[in-house]
């Protein structure tokens, strides 16, 4: 089974220096800082010059939220639905809802901003990301718009790219609520209806079942907690029945959901044993457990030993 890397805010800059051009000190807004989030805006045109020559997408993993002004033919893949785009579109990802976006033709242009949720919880509007239907788990949040409406929006990401460059003192303030006014666009606009796209839905499914699984991985603090451990949660996240998403593994791997989670689980238990000074109860916690005996019967059943004995 194929492990999928998230791609973080680091990773993210690494694959925008080539996209660019540009050194990774140019890249980077004046003035940014750990203590107000992270917020940035890019073009299209030339992230499509490094997906030409990497012959893949960069960005079907992301620790982030990203708001994208289209222009070209696209279609965007969730799990078992197809999002087609003719022309125009205006497009919100989330770290919660893994999708894939694919230009079909090569007349692409726009411009996207990333921004974490430490960026907007010092909106003074008190805005929190999840709580937006813009942002739901299980919603398809690519929306199809009009000349008129793509002129009006780019208007606004052009205003973003002025103020980002300002060296007004409270210019991420404006740019918070520029963001904000995106969301609102969006969330007044109706979605694009999803075509089923049967031929292709249970590979979709499977490597984006993947995705959220790898995502939570590697654990690399104790205080770094599994969100996801039931197959329940995996298929609500995405947007699909628990029954759908078992019977998609299992015709796809042989296992059912629940059996690739604790195997996963499993693996990662195995490497935090051995190559961590972190005791049982810590590595437990970090793997979902609320109980340190919970996790020992558990890892017993699934290899013969218990933690201390595997660890020794």
């Amino acid at each position: 089974m194929k492990e999928i890397k998230v791609t973080s805010l680091e990773e993210f800059y690494k694959e925008a220096v080539n996209f660019t051009g540009k050194d990774l000190e140019q890249i980077l807004p004046p003035g940014i800082n750990k203590e107000i989030g992270h917020f940035n805006i890019f073009d299209i045109a030339e992230t499509i010059q490094s997906v030409k020559q990497k012959a893949e997408m960069p960005y079907n993993r992301r620790a982030y939220y990203k708001i994208s002004l289209i222009r070209g033919k696209n279609r965007a893949e969730y799990a078992d639905k197809v999002m087609q785009v003719q022309k125009n579109a205006l497009l919100f990802a989330t770290p919660k809802v893994p999708y894939h976006w694919v230009p079909e033709d090569e007349n692409q242009a726009g411009c996207f901003c990333v921004f974490t949720e430490e960026f907007m919880i010092k909106n003074k509007s008190g805005v929190v990301l999840d709580e937006l239907p813009i942002f739901k788990s299980g919603s398809y949040p690519i929306f199809e718009i009009s000349d008129e409406l793509t002129e009006e929006l780019n208007h606004i990401f052009k205003k973003i790219k002025k103020e980002i460059a300002s060296d007004y003192e409270f210019k991420y303030d404006m740019l918070r609520n520029y963001v904000v006014e995106l969301i609102h666009y969006g969330q007044k606009l109706q979605p694009v209806t999803a075509a089923h796209a049967s031929q292709n839905a249970s590979s979709r499914i499977l490597s984006l079942f993947i995705e959220l699984l790898e995502r939570q991985f590697p654990i690399e603090s104790p205080a770094q907690k599994l969100k996801l451990r039931s197959a329940k949660e995996y298929a609500e996240r995405l947007a699909i029945h628990v029954n759908h998403l078992n019977k998609v593994l299992k015709e796809s791997t042989g296992k059912t959901t629940t059996e690739i989670i604790t195997s996963r689980i499993v693996q990662e238990a195995k490497i935090l044993l051995r190559q961590t000074d972190w005791n049982i109860s810590e590595i437990a916690f970090s793997l979902g457990f609320e109980e340190v005996a919970h996790f020992s019967n558990f890892f017993k059943k699934q290899t013969t030993f218990t933690p201390i004995t595997f660890r020794a």
